[in-house]
């Protein structure tokens, strides 16, 4: 399956008085997301708290996101996880599930050399059969995968394709320019997506589209379809949003989002917190800009 376009990193709401998954809320959000165009989903991001979840949430998501989309878009999970067992255990729990590829985030307590970093995603990619993501967060995770790294996994068979949350997109032009066709990449939020696209990358994995899918997948289209003036111009509109985003807890500040446009999404998983008045009166008014 081809990974491309708009995918939007999914909230997971919780009901914080049971513990249990909101899961109309959540299929109705899969529902108007895939009635807006976009290319496909993932839940169990850092927008998705995934790191918040217990085992039994994380997998009533998936489940519940799955069978909402009905093989309409691809669904691509996240997976944390310390040791590569713990991560091919989830990955083939949710590929009896229906999942279509997975987000690979590691995990490390200990700092991790170069090599034993290379052998956590080769042992997984050998033993699973799903397309992978490579996601790096250095700024949360303490793994860096740096493009010497991403170059070599580039060469497992499905270790299809790289998104960074660097910001550096130098990065993704020296992968790119190394690896060619053998992985592909997608912008993170941390990028400006027009640019990314314009470098040929095959899309935006982000939180934010959960916001404005429309508007993400106009841009989109306008990029592929090369028309890269009228993309600017339309990354320019939307970029306001994105740097609102950046500013607060970005799980928050979708949730936050969506319950203005009417998704009883619920507050974030404790220890985290929601915003207060006035950072929602700013969101509230991005949006409005918007023409949200």
């Amino acid at each position: 399956m081809n990974f491309h376009g708009i995918i939007p990193y999914l909230v997971s709401p919780i009901d914080q008085s049971t513990g249990s998954v909101k899961t109309g809320v959540l299929t109705q959000l899969v529902n108007d997301l895939i009635a807006k165009g976009v290319h496909g989903l993932s839940p169990l991001g850092s927008t998705g708290e995934v790191h918040y979840l217990s085992w039994s949430q994380k997998s009533e998501i998936v489940r519940t996101v799955v069978e909402a989309a009905q093989g309409k878009v691809p669904v691509i999970p996240g997976v944390t996880a310390y040791t590569p067992a713990e991560a091919i255990e989830q990955i083939n729990h949710y590929e009896k599930l229906g999942i279509d590829g997975v987000v690979i985030i590691l995990n490390t307590y200990f700092t991790l050399s170069k090599k034993e970093m290379l052998d956590f995603f080769k042992k997984v990619a050998r033993s699973v059969s799903c397309p992978i993501v490579l996601y790096n967060n250095p700024k949360f995770s303490s793994v860096d995968l740096t493009p010497d790294i991403v170059i070599e996994l580039a060469q497992e068979p499905n270790i299809s394709y790289f998104k960074d949350a660097t910001g550096n997109t130098g990065r993704l032009l020296s992968i790119m320019n190394q690896a060619g066709d053998q992985i592909k990449i997608f912008s993170a939020s941390a990028h400006i997506p027009v640019f990314v696209m314009q470098l040929g990358g095959v899309g935006w994995m982000a939180g934010p589209a959960c916001i404005f899918p429309e508007q993400s997948v106009h841009l989109y289209n306008l990029a592929a379809q090369g028309r890269w003036e009228e993309a600017l111009k339309s990354q320019k509109q939307l970029w306001s949003a994105n740097e609102i985003f950046q500013k607060y807890n970005l799980a928050a500040c979708i949730k936050a989002g969506l319950e203005i446009q009417g998704y009883d999404v619920g507050d974030p998983i404790p220890p985290l917190k929601g915003l207060d008045k006035n950072a929602i009166d700013v969101i509230k008014d991005v949006l409005k800009s918007a023409g949200l």
